[in-house]
């Protein structure tokens, strides 16, 4: 993977809150949409991880950010070689796919979200987290937040060291940005009231398996996407990258989350799917490069 260093690196669409003090208290902080584990603190962070959050606000206060530090940082010759500049492109990129793509596929305008990065502790529409619950999208505000020391998690104790592990997962999280612009979010909400708790699963399971499609739709498209200039965001992407990323979906089901727990695996208590299932669905998007192949019913 190659990204362009050329290319505009519009931080607006980020909103950085590192350092300003956040919120919340230990870990766990926010009810987790869908479910999820509770326990060490590896189990905390990979439990949601490309999840989403439903709205229940628990914690009050709010926090805001000072893009200054991000916006200096990332006007530099080398700032694609940063960590903070290279995932705001990433951002730029899905979010460019996703402001054609919707209209075409869905009949609806695209309304950009911001991706809120933090250090240890923030509050959102859906109450305070801290980076135990891993990066997430908080359908009350149309954020996603991300703490980028999840990258280190990632790689050294989940085995996903690959880079292309950081833009599969803001894909993900965008992915669920474009279930709530199509109402499918609320579907879901609204078939899981009055369901057994694991029929509750179930249907949060193909909604965290349709994000992973979209995931795999950006990637196909990631190539084409451009900056607000016009110029490409990515040089290259190669089937090694497409593999770092089907490695990290797989490194992140379900079944193995409750291994690496300690826990029997428990079908019932799936909340995200399977390895094999995150990573096929993954594979389905890239593949068909079209929204459509994601379809699901709630």
């Amino acid at each position: 993977m190659e990204l362009n260093e050329n290319a505009d690196i519009d931080t607006s669409q980020v909103e950085d809150r590192r350092g300003s003090g956040g919120g919340g208290g230990g870990f766990g902080g926010l009810p987790i949409g869908g479910g999820g584990l509770v326990g060490i603190i590896i189990t905390i962070v990979v439990a949601v991880v490309g999840g989403y959050f439903g709205i229940n606000q628990i914690g009050g206060g709010s926090d805001t950010g000072d893009n200054t530090n991000i916006q200096q940082t990332c006007a530099q010759d080398n700032a694609t070689q940063q960590l903070e500049c290279r995932n705001v492109l990433f951002i730029n990129s899905i979010q460019a796919y996703w402001t054609k793509a919707t209209p075409e596929y869905f009949n609806k305008q695209y309304e950009p979200a911001k991706t809120v990065i933090f250090s240890k502790r923030v509050n959102t529409a859906c109450g305070a987290a801290d980076s135990g619950v891993g990066p997430f999208y908080c359908p009350g505000d149309n954020q996603v937040y991300i703490d980028l020391t999840f990258y280190d998690v990632l790689a050294k104790q989940l085995g996903a060291p690959g880079e292309f592990a950081q833009p599969y997962v803001l894909a993900h999280e965008y992915g669920h940005h474009i279930q709530d612009i199509t109402g499918q979010e609320a579907k879901m909400r609204r078939a899981q009231q009055g369901a057994s708790e694991s029929e509750q699963n179930a249907l949060s399971v193909k909604l965290e398996l349709q994000a992973d499609c979209y995931a795999g739709v950006w990637s196909k498209a990631a190539t084409e996407t451009t900056d607000t200039k016009g110029q490409k965001i990515f040089k290259s992407l190669t089937q090694q990258d497409i593999e770092e990323g089907i490695q990290t979906a797989g490194q992140i089901g379900d079944d193995e989350l409750q291994k690496r727990s300690g826990n029997p695996v428990n079908p019932a208590e799936f909340t995200h799917g399977t390895a094999a299932q995150r990573q096929q669905n993954f594979q389905k998007g890239y593949d068909s490069g079209s929204p459509e192949s994601c379809a699901t019913s709630f």
